[in-house]
């Protein structure tokens, strides 16, 4: 019925960093009673704002206080990771989570992030090829020789053949190297051409194709529901615009990525009605009975957990049980 989001972002202007951390995990135990279908959580380095720089950390975190909730970490920029060190943790977090937990790998594309890890940025797309490699092999928990060392990743993991890796990129170059290595494809957007060549470089590479998912680049990313519109957008507008210009700073504009923006004010987000959204409550229900997935990020920007609860509880009573979900679970914050 909905999806959740998280990346942690804790500016000056929001919420301390631990308060937003403590309710990134009770809102995951809340969702999942309310049928969630996944809780993502993301990765990026330097990041002033503290964007969550560690996200299987945080992944293992909801795993420990969910039972059924499955957990996506996407992306992990492969190029600045050990492939033993991150088959282990992956490992581990599979054990844990009972085989929840899958992964959207990718390049990453910022220059500082590498020269934060000692990483030649100009030689990212061979140093993928080249962990990709190692890492499929090792998640399997199989031994294995790597450069006359042998190689055993434990404990093994549950789930079959070691835990989902897709790639994850919005170019030709990721289509194919997703389908050369036989995994699924997440695009950030792009032209239906990017799957019939994920397709094509599988079939030549002896694969069937798997999953693959491209956006429309109008396809909102961001997601509140609200009583009244109106107000909410003049409450949330300076957390979406922070979430919007730092983003729009990472990236040169034009690159036809859902969840990007030009916008430079909160006015121009809204009239854009596309990647940040505040949908009103017949909208919403409107949104799921049509088959559409909301994507919450309810602590964006920073945003004050009192705040995010308000508007995941509009959800929650007004959306969801007019679509068929049911009555919501208390809040941690409220009495059963």
């Amino acid at each position: 019925m909905f999806m959740m989001r998280f990346d942690m972002r804790a500016p000056a202007t929001g919420a301390p960093a631990p308060d937003l951390y403590a309710a990134a995990l009770e809102m995951s135990a809340w969702a999942e009673r309310l049928g969630c279908v996944s809780v993502v959580v993301s990765e990026h380095h330097g990041s002033e704002d503290g964007f969550l720089p560690s996200p299987l950390i945080l992944a293992g975190a909801i795993a420990a206080r969910t039972s059924t909730l499955p957990i996506t970490v996407a992306v992990v920029i492969l190029p600045l990771r050990d492939p033993v060190r991150l088959a282990e943790e992956m490992a581990v977090l599979d054990v844990m989570s009972r085989g929840r937990v899958m992964y959207v790998a990718g390049l990453g594309y910022r220059p500082v992030e590498y020269e934060m890890y000692g990483v030649d940025f100009q030689r990212r797309g061979r140093i993928a090829d080249d962990t990709l490699q190692v890492l499929l092999k090792a998640k399997t928990g199989e031994p294995f020789d790597l450069d006359g060392r042998r190689v055993q990743i434990t404990p093994p993991p549950v789930t079959g053949g070691g835990p989902m890796i897709a790639w994850g990129g919005g170019s030709l170059a990721a289509a194919r190297r997703a389908g050369r290595n036989g995994i699924g494809f997440f695009a950030q957007g792009g032209a239906p051409t990017l799957a019939e060549e994920y397709s094509r470089a599988a079939r030549a590479a002896g694969h069937e194709p798997g999953l693959c998912f491209i956006p429309a680049a109008d396809t909102p990313t961001t997601v509140f529901v609200a009583e009244d519109v109106d107000a909410a957008w003049d409450e949330l507008g300076p957390y979406l615009m922070h979430d919007v210009l730092t983003y729009a700073a990472w990236n040169p504009p034009g690159t036809g990525t859902a969840g990007l923006s030009a916008a430079t004010n909160a006015d121009e987000l809204r009239s854009e009605g596309r990647s940040h959204r505040i949908l009103s409550v017949p909208e919403a229900i409107d949104m799921i009975q049509n088959g559409g997935l909301p994507a919450l990020h309810p602590l964006v920007g920073g945003l004050p957990p009192d705040l995010a609860w308000r508007y995941l509880h509009v959800l929650a009573d007004r959306v969801l049980p007019a679509a068929g979900a049911g009555h919501r679970p208390p809040s941690p914050r409220e009495d059963p």
